[in-house]
């Protein structure tokens, strides 16, 4: 297998709906923090059928931070995985980080996976549950939620990830087209991309992360809605994984 190609440009692609509060303070400290650390980016940030002042907030911050560039999502139809692949298939990066638009990613770890990147990784997962990574203010029903899914995809594809289910990842351009056509239109495409990478042979490293719960507007995850979801796309990709013969396989 040949050495992984230099990297250019790390594409970050944030999902937002109904986020005007929080997505100054975070692209204002993504742009800050990656400008420090020398790293090549755009911030592609796709307004999901906001119906509060989301995109006119945008449209003000991309006079005063160059590298934002921002999309509406005019797929027909509206949704988290929706707005990623959005994202993707509008950003110009050989390399990509999904992040959240209320600031609960810290913009320094996606430094340290850019970096994971460039070493020759396909893949940088990162995990608030291992030495060194942190979880502030997360609520309690769903960490607990969040820990069991977490323990039973680890345990139905023999991983060493123990928070696969988190969106905030970072992926070569490689990777991405590689895991087409994407099925998931929910929240539950931040299992469908990280399985797939996996099964289908690409290379990543884990590095510990932290998290902190957002300071304004309210969480669109809704657990309820999303039990079977997640559970259609990982019963999908381990149907993959031991019945397809390596047919989707990284060639």
């Amino acid at each position: 297998m040949s050495s992984p190609a230099p990297l250019s440009l790390l594409s970050v692609v944030i999902p937002a709906r109904d986020e005007e509060e929080s997505l100054p303070a975070t692209l204002r400290a993504i742009a800050d923090i990656f400008g420090r650390a020398g790293v090549p980016h755009e911030i592609v940030v796709v307004d999901d059928g906001s119906q509060d002042r989301t995109w006119a907030v945008l449209e003000e911050l991309q006079r005063e931070i160059p590298a934002l560039a921002p999309t509406r999502n005019a797929s027909g139809a509206h949704g988290f995985g929706r707005a990623v692949v959005w994202g993707l298939d509008h950003s110009r990066g050989d390399a990509v980080v999904i992040m959240m638009a209320d600031a609960s990613d810290d913009p320094a770890d996606a430094v340290k996976y850019w970096q994971l990147l460039a070493a020759g990784n396909d893949c940088a997962f990162g995990s608030r549950f291992i030495s060194g990574g942190r979880v502030i203010d997360y609520p309690r029903v769903k960490l607990l939620v969040n820990r069991v899914a977490n323990l039973l995809v680890r345990i139905a594809f023999r991983l060493p990830l123990n928070d696969t289910t988190n969106a905030f990842k970072a992926y070569r351009r490689t990777v991405i087209d590689g895991c087409r056509p994407f099925l998931a239109p929910h929240f539950n495409l931040t299992v469908e991309l990280p399985l797939k990478a996996i099964v289908r042979g690409y290379t990543y490293a884990i590095t510990p992360i932290s998290w902190r719960n957002r300071k304004h507007g309210v969480a669109k995850l809704k657990i309820k809605e999303m039990g079977s979801r997640y559970f259609f796309i990982c019963a999908y990709v381990w149907l993959e994984k031991y019945f397809s013969r390596g047919d989707y396989r990284r060639k």
